[in-house]
């Protein structure tokens, strides 16, 4: 197989896993609490209720979407700062690759300021509705 054809394969691949690796464990976990409570049930056993809100929650809980946004925009920024770096270290041998580092250092530098600003907007109207 060539490795023009083979390389898309892996990377598809290997985001198809990260992807769906996740939910079929997700799935498998609530399969496995609904064949417990059955179980349960078919012996005739009295099954807590905090219990059965444990193993049946599929609601996730809040998150502080504030510090979220803050985590978000810092590695956007960390990541931004790196490919700049690697453009000023890598620019002293072509122009070219320098320019070709700063596009994406801009990119996720400007993604990075975005997610600071939406939790500096999360965490101000959060201390309003305290």
């Amino acid at each position: 197989m060539d490795a023009d054809i083979f390389v898309p394969f892996v990377f598809f691949g290997f985001l198809a896993a990260i992807i769906l690796v996740p939910i079929y464990l997700r799935e498998r976990t609530r399969q496995s609490a609904h064949h417990l409570i059955a179980q349960a049930l078919e012996k005739g056993q009295q099954l807590d209720p905090a219990l059965m809100r444990s193993l049946t929650d599929t609601q996730k809980k809040p998150q502080d979407k504030a510090r979220s946004s803050l985590g978000s925009g810092v590695v956007l920024l960390a990541l931004a700062g790196g490919f700049a770096a690697g453009g000023y270290f890598v620019g002293g041998y072509a122009e070219e690759a320098f320019n070709g580092m700063m596009v994406p250092a801009v990119i996720l530098g400007s993604l990075g300021v975005a997610f600071i600003l939406l939790a500096i907007v999360d965490y101000s109207t959060k201390k309003k509705d305290d």
